[in-house]
């Protein structure tokens, strides 16, 4: 009994080191990436653009997959912990789509980066939401809150990039696509920190 609840407090600290390493590292690389590309607007241009410009790409499709393997892993390590597959699969269709969206650029003939793409942002928020429902309730709210923004604009992108629409105003294109990535990223930094803490209780 005492081996089975050390096993379960190392799986929560490891999910939760996994989150934090997923989500810092690929902001690290997002703002090297912005900062490097020639020329990059982050106002008009998406993010997967820093995937096809040659100075910023291996860079980006890079972290990009290390996110998506990260989340995986670190969703293993709460199913492991908890037994509950739904929000293993959460996860593990999330970073499945950041994986895809990285090993097919935006500039793929294949076409397949939007969906990929899709997939991360959609599932990625999802877990926010669904990921945090045992959480002490300033934590749930705001993890709620956080998975709903990135959820909110997922939808504006859609009418955005259908072309039937541009609410994204003076934000613009890059804007608002940030505002489904970064409340996830917060997410998984908050979200991570309090299991690493949770985690290593004795």
């Amino acid at each position: 009994m005492t081996q089975k609840i050390h096993m379960n407090v190392r799986g929560k600290a490891w999910a939760g080191y996994l989150l934090a390493l997923a989500a810092g590292q690929f902001l690290l690389a997002m703002m090297l990436g912005e900062a490097i590309a020639p020329g990059y607007s982050m106002h008009d241009m998406a993010i997967s653009d820093l995937g096809t410009i040659a100075e910023t790409k291996l860079l980006f499709n890079a972290s990009l997959i290390l996110i998506g393997f990260l989340n995986v892993m670190a969703g293993y390590a709460l199913y492991r912990d908890d037994g509950n597959e739904k929000v293993f699969a959460v996860f593990a269709i999330g970073g499945l789509g950041a994986i895809g969206a990285g090993v097919f650029p935006l500039d793929s003939p294949t076409g397949l980066h939007g969906l990929f793409a899709l997939f991360a942002f959609l599932f990625m928020n999802i877990e926010a939401i669904v990921a945090s429902r045992n959480a002490p309730r300033p934590l749930a709210v705001a993890s709620a809150l956080a998975g709903l923004i990135g959820f909110v604009f997922v939808i504006v992108m859609i009418f955005i990039d259908a072309g039937s629409i541009d609410v994204s105003g003076s934000i613009g294109h890059g804007g608002a696509e940030r505002l489904i990535a970064y409340p996830a990223l917060l997410w998984m930094v908050m979200f991570g920190g309090y299991l690493v803490a949770r985690g290593s209780r004795p």
